[in-house]
């Protein structure tokens, strides 16, 4: 049998849940009967509620599945948790058979679910539609196989790759519907990071309920930016900034807005990205969405796992206009840095580009 539909169904399942379940995976889930037809579907909806095989299962009578077929896009857990390990579920419902997209790649589980399921008697089929599920759990995989926060970077850009024209303006230079893309991005990630540069001169709201502001002067304005209005901030700034400046707001203010101040690493009066981004993955936030200006953009480039390039059919043909990634003299082409196309998608009239390391 062809599983791969099936897989399809269990990866879009898994997508339901964009945004709720860090630091867990994405997992989505389907049961055949004997007779290979859907009877259940399910898939892990938060951090800390029933992985996706337990949630499938568990709409269904005790018996009902028995001698069925599992398709799950990340192999079963077989330790104690959250919850309990979903191969045993698998194993008391008399499942014959498991389908699964990809291997776990955290330690305490990987191949131990496939091997108590396979010393129960059920065959296991691996790696089906196996690059689409680790695309799908690819910031999952960063943080269990590294230790470090995944980075994506947003970018909307005219044909001639700028941001805004001289005099800043950028309103708009994509459609509504590539903006209501946007939005849609920024769920599956944990926070959104920008720069002073980028709040002081756009004043943007950027809902989410985490914001990373990095403000290396502390000259944005605490009080009235609308980026501090709403969800938890965390401030990176020169830890050479004394704790008594003027610039520095009253704890209790801070407190009442849900703004953290975090002293960092500066080099040549620049932010050390590399110190940041080990303090934002001790932070507890697993992945970032970088919206900012290119000296930002260009900086935090070395560090990027994935770029989402919104280009626009203009032109603006001026090159005093602002650049996306505008952060040093390159002399030779040899100097550019490489990333991959995985997906081109329309927006009409826009495309969004997306690239990989």
């Amino acid at each position: 049998m062809n599983y791969k539909d099936l897989m399809k169904k269990c990866i879009e399942l898994a997508k339901l849940a964009e945004g709720e379940v860090s630091p867990n995976p994405l997992v989505g889930c389907v049961i055949l009967d004997d007779k290979n037809n859907i009877i259940s579907t399910g898939f892990h909806k938060k951090c800390g509620e029933n992985h996706a095989e337990r949630d499938a299962l568990l709409k269904l009578r005790n018996g009902e599945d028995k001698g069925g077929t599992l398709i799950v896009n990340l192999e079963p857990c077989s330790h104690y948790g959250k919850t309990p390990p979903c191969a045993d579920l698998i194993i008391e419902r008399g499942i014959k058979r498991v389908v699964i997209g990809m291997k776990d790649v955290n330690p305490i589980v990987s191949g131990n679910g496939i091997k108590k399921l396979r010393e129960a008697g059920i065959e296991v089929i691996e790696n089906v539609f196996e690059k689409e599920c680790r695309e799908l759990n690819e910031i999952f995989i960063k943080n269990m196989l590294k230790n470090e926060t995944f980075v994506a970077i947003k970018t909307a850009v005219t044909l001639d790759g700028k941001i805004a024209a001289e005099n800043g303006s950028s309103k708009w230079i994509t459609s509504e519907a590539a903006r209501g893309k946007v939005k849609n991005l920024r769920k599956k990630y944990d926070a959104i990071l920008t720069s002073s540069a980028t709040v002081i001169a756009d004043n943007p709201t950027m809902a989410h309920k985490r914001k990373i502001i990095i403000d290396r002067e502390l000259k944005t304005d605490f009080y009235n930016a609308n980026i501090y209005a709403d969800g938890e901030k965390f401030v990176f700034y020169d830890k050479n900034i004394l704790s008594n400046s003027p610039k520095m707001p009253s704890k209790s203010f801070l407190n009442e807005k849900h703004i953290t101040l975090c002293p960092t690493e500066v080099t040549g009066n620049k932010i050390d990205f590399s110190k940041v981004l080990k303090e934002i993955y001790n932070l507890g936030i697993k992945s970032i969405i970088v919206e900012a200006g290119g000296k930002l953009n260009g900086s935090i480039l070395p560090y990027a796992d994935k770029i989402y390039q919104f280009i626009a059919p203009k032109i603006l043909g001026d090159n005093r206009g602002l650049s996306c990634f505008d952060f040093r003299h390159a002399a030779s082409i040899e100097e550019a840095e490489i990333f991959k196309i995985q997906n081109i998608q329309k927006f009409p009239p826009d495309i969004l580009v997306t690239l990989t390391k």
